[in-house]
């Protein structure tokens, strides 16, 4: 199960965005409505990278569209990052769900399906040359590493893949919306923006 057979050898962003259309790396393909690529200036100096779409983002697709999205653009205005500097993609292109009471409920990623799913980040990469590669999530973290990693152990940190020299982990977004308590969320949204921040300074921002 890999998607390396349908990236082209390429550092051109429009045409690996055509070409994702028609892969079948994996199965998730399957059952989702398309793939969905990256988005972003291809002067871009820093890659946010999400686990996979999400229902909206799979109906549109768009990535980030969805109230995650809107999310990180608050945290980005807040941390003073310029969002027209900033590229978006996930580990996954395709959204993995499963059905409940007509709804389309979002699964997590396996590792297989995002070891799978690399190559597309890996040329995503070579073709932007960006500064710094934040992962959102541990399933961002894993396709970053290459390995299972554990988002704790390496949450506000930054560190060097093979993807970018200088790669920084934190939570993602949609994590903050799922805290049922008020206050709770409140005091991790500011811990999440506090992440933005350092990469921020990172940037030179």
């Amino acid at each position: 199960m890999s998607a390396v057979p349908f990236v082209p050898e390429t550092r051109d962003l429009g045409r690996l965005r055509a070409a994702v259309a028609e892969c079948r790396g994996c199965p998730l393909y399957e059952s989702a409505t398309q793939a969905v690529f990256g988005e972003g200036p291809e002067s871009a100096e820093v890659v946010f990278l999400g686990e996979k779409p999400g229902d909206k983002e799979d109906r549109t697709g768009k990535p980030f569209v969805g109230p995650a999205g809107r999310l990180l653009d608050k945290g980005l205005q807040a941390a003073g990052i310029p969002r027209d500097k900033a590229y978006v993609t996930n580990a996954v292109k395709h959204f993995k769900w499963e059905s409940q009471g007509g709804r389309r409920l979002h699964k997590k990623p396996s590792e297989r399906e995002i070891a799978a799913c690399r190559s597309w980040l890996q040329a995503e990469m070579a073709a932007l040359q960006a500064k710094v590669l934040v992962c959102l999530g541990a399933s961002a973290a894993v396709s970053a590493f290459g390995r299972h990693v554990r988002l704790m152990d390496l949450r506000s940190t930054f560190s060097s893949t093979d993807l970018a020299d200088t790669t920084f982990v934190t939570v993602h977004p949609s994590a903050l919306l799922r805290i049922p308590d008020p206050d709770q969320r409140h005091q991790e949204t500011d811990s999440f923006i506090a992440d933005l921040r350092r990469v921020a300074e990172r940037l030179g921002y």
